[in-house]
C-alpha cells in the first residue's frame, strides 16, 4: 500500500465551560460530538525522508509550512518510527477559524492515514504526538460524542445515541482563541451551573428538548464583542424556533439543534443571513 485517504471530521461543542486555570492555561469542561463535515486527508509514501503538505480550499494554500500542524505531524511520526517520508495533501471543507477544529482535525487525520500506511498499532505513542501538537487533537483522533476535560487532553467517551442534527452558520470573520480567552478573562464571571453535566444527562436519557435547553458556551459574550456576527447569526438562528443554540469553540460558528434533519433544511431555506450555513449532523 502507497497512499491512504482518511475522513478528518469536524468536532462542535455542545457546551464549554471554563471552571479554572493551571500554568497559565484555562481548564475547560465541556461535551463535545463529531459532525459529518470534514476534511479529507490523503498520505503517499516517498522513497526519500522528506515530508511535504500541500493545502486545497477555503485559503487554506496561504498557511505557511512551518506552521502547519499536519506537516509537523507527519514530520514527527515518520521520525518517531524511523520511517520514509510522506507527501500529504489536504483537501479543506471545515471553515477555518470557527472553532470547528480544523487543524485538530487535520492533524488527526493525517496521523491516522499514516498508521494505516505504515501498519503503526502504537495507540499510547500516536496519542503522544497529538498532545504534543494540540490540546484536542487526542479526542479528534477518535471522534465521536465526548467529555473533555481540562485543557481538552482528557476524553471520556460515551455511548454512541441517536443521531443530532443541527443547522450551522459561520461568519466569515474568524475569532483569535487567545484573543477571546483573553477577552474572557476581561468580563464578570457567572457561577457555573453544570451545563455540560445536565447536557450530557439530557444526551444519554435521549431528551432532546432538555438537551436543547442544556447547550452553552462560556466564550459567547466574549467572542461576540469580538466579531458582532456571531450575536447576529445567533439571534437570526434564535428565530427559527430550535431546541437550542450555542457557539462552538472560541467562535465564530454557531449551530442550531433541531429535532430532525426536515427541519434543519426547512431552517436553511429560512434562514435570512447571508453566511455559509451547514445542515450536519453527529457521527
Amino acid at each position: 500500500m502507497a497512499k491512504v485517504k482518511q475522513r478528518a471530521y469536524a468536532k462542535i461543542n455542545l457546551t464549554l465551560e471554563v471552571v479554572g486555570q493551571s500554568e497559565g492555561y484555562h481548564l475547560l469542561d465541556s461535551f463535545v460530538a463529531s459532525v459529518d463535515l470534514f476534511d479529507v486527508v490523503t498520505v503517499k509514501k516517498r522513497k526519500d525522508k522528506q515530508c511535504t503538505v500541500r493545502m486545497r480550499g477555503l485559503g487554506s494554500e496561504e498557511i505557511s509550512t512551518e506552521k502547519n500542524n499536519a506537516w509537523k505531524a507527519a514530520k514527527m511520526f515518520c521520525e518517531k518510527y524511523d520511517v520514509n517520508g510522506v507527501d500529504v495533501t489536504i483537501e479543506k471543507n471545515i471553515p477555518m477559524g470557527a472553532g470547528l477544529g480544523g487543524s485538530s482535525a487535520d492533524t488527526a487525520g493525517t496521523l491516522n492515514a499514516l498508521a494505516k500506511l505504515y501498519k503503526i498499532m502504537d495507540e499510547e505513542g500516536l496519542d503522544e504526538i497529538a498532545d504534543a501538537l494540540g490540546s484536542d487533537s487526542r479526542y479528534m483522533r477518535r471522534g465521536g460524542f465526548a467529555r473533555m476535560q481540562g485543557r481538552g487532553n482528557r476524553c471520556y467517551y460515551l455511548g454512541e445515541g441517536e443521531p443530532l442534527h443541527f443547522l450551522m452558520v459561520c461568519p466569515l470573520e474568524s475569532v483569535s482563541t487567545k484573543r477571546c480567552f483573553e477577552a474572557f478573562d476581561g468580563v464578570e464571571k457567572n457561577p457555573s451551573q453544570g451545563y455540560t453535566a445536565k447536557a450530557i444527562d439530557a444526551y444519554t436519557k435521549g431528551d432532546k428538548e432538555a438537551l436543547g435547553k442544556s447547550l452553552y458556551n462560556d466564550l459567547y459574550v466574549p467572542a461576540q464583542t469580538l466579531c458582532s456576527a456571531i450575536g447576529q447569526a445567533y439571534e437570526r438562528l434564535k428565530a427559527l424556533s430550535p431546541l437550542g443554540v450555542t457557539m462552538t469553540g472560541s467562535g465564530s460558528c454557531v449551530l442550531a439543534l433541531f429535532e430532525n434533519e426536515e427541519f434543519c433544511r426547512y431552517a436553511k431555506s429560512r434562514y435570512q443571513g447571508d453566511e455559509p450555513c451547514f445542515v450536519v449532523k453527529t457521527v
